[in-house]
């Protein structure tokens, strides 16, 4: 064999080796510090952590070393166990971040009974021999080691709910920042089996059910996009340009009231379905996104009443009316739009999604600033023909 092959050789086992551990790495596959032994294992299914554990029957005792690597440089991780439910809200938490004085890994405890109030606190069960550690050959991935005592009515059934998490940097004063609501970290749940008959395996993590709830927020989010961020708008038009022509008479009327009702319709399921999913979401809250969604039916079933109440033409309080008609419309309109980019941003979809509405309402723009120019000339040419008649 020539050197030059043997070369080529030597450097493709090396790159092999560099390669191999990143796409590889298993819990099994794992080392840490300490002298501890634990038998069971498991890679779980989300956000690429690994969960090592022992129980110890006699004094109900589980010990366990959850690794993830952080959702950004100087996040944190976190680790819990939740006695009553599946979810983040109610579980009693450990957390683990970089100490932003100086740098080293530390633990604390949070017990989460809002996704509002991310503060330490106590748990609802003894915790000991706590501590964090940094791997920093796993590329910044942060370790959390406890012993924890198990509930009494946990240890009967043989199965905990466990639930894991991580984060983006810390907040101002050290506070514990929200993660994100993407499929991932929606999904990061899963029971364990304190015998570790689930050991080795991807845990069962709820699939179906997490799914269910993406389905529901994509279904709500296209129902309102569509209401009023689409139809709201094209009705707003219809209503202020097509009137200008005396040939669209009454035909634009009965356009106009056909695409807000429609609107009206498709915006109050997206409503019902944004009620059902904050039901079940219990804890996440989208304060600013669901005050605007209030705001926005509140205002287009006071609009959807009041066309019962249109005064003719010629009536003294047909000019009063169509002020409250065109300001609450407009309002309806401004609101709409940035509800759904708020809907967006929470829903966090594909770009091309984002890029697609941006796209429709910059065409629905142009054609508004077209047609307005149009009816201008229109008005200002009426204006002129009847001044010069006698």
């Amino acid at each position: 064999m020539s050197s030059s092959s043997v070369r080529t050789s030597l450097s493709l086992l090396f790159l092999a080796l560099l390669i191999s551990p990143a796409v590889s790495q298993t819990c099994k596959s794992q080392t840490f510090s300490g002298d501890k032994t634990y038998p069971h294992c498991l890679d779980l299914p989300q956000l690429k952590a690994f969960l090592h554990y022992s129980y110890d029957v006699a004094n109900t005792t589980l010990a366990v070393v959850f690794s993830a690597p952080p959702a950004k440089p100087g996040g944190w991780i976190a680790w819990a166990i939740n006695p009553k439910g599946t979810g983040m809200v109610g579980a009693q938490t450990l957390v683990a971040y970089k100490d932003p004085g100086n740098g080293v890994a530390v633990v604390k405890t949070l017990n989460i009974s809002s996704y509002s109030s991310l503060v330490p606190s106590k748990l609802a069960f003894d915790v000991w021999d706590m501590k964090a550690e940094e791997a920093a050959r796993d590329g910044g991935t942060l370790r959390i080691f406890a012993r924890v005592k198990v509930p009494a009515d946990l240890v009967a059934k043989g199965k905990v709910n466990q639930v894991w998490q991580v984060g983006p940097e810390l907040g101002p004063g050290g506070m514990i920042g929200k993660h994100a609501f993407d499929p991932p970290n929606l999904a990061s749940m899963s029971p364990l089996d304190l015998k570790g008959g689930n050991s080795g395996s991807t845990t069962i993590s709820g699939g179906g059910e997490v799914n269910a709830k993406i389905k529901k927020r994509n279904i709500h989010g296209i129902l309102n996009a569509v209401s009023w961020g689409i139809l709201f708008p094209i009705g707003a038009i219809i209503a202020r340009y097509m009137r200008i022509f005396e040939s669209a008479d009454p035909a634009w009327f009965y356009l106009h009231v056909s695409c807000q009702f429609s609107a009206y319709v498709i915006g109050v399921a997206g409503w019902g379905t944004g009620l059902k999913l904050g039901s079940e979401s219990e804890g996440i809250r989208f304060t600013g996104h669901r005050n605007i969604g209030i705001a926005l039916f509140a205002l287009a079933t006071i609009q959807m009443f009041a066309m019962l109440l249109r005064p003719k033409k010629d009536h003294k309080y047909r000019f009063y009316w169509n002020i409250y008609h065109h300001g609450v419309g407009y309002a309806i309109l401004i609101l709409g739009i940035i509800n759904v980019f708020k809907g967006l941003n929470i829903l966090n979809p594909q770009d091309t999604y984002k890029t697609a509405y941006i796209a429709v309402i910059a065409i629905l723009g142009g054609i508004a600033l077209l047609l307005e120019a149009v009816t201008w000339v229109i008005v200002l040419k009426r204006k002129s023909n009847n001044s010069m008649k006698p």
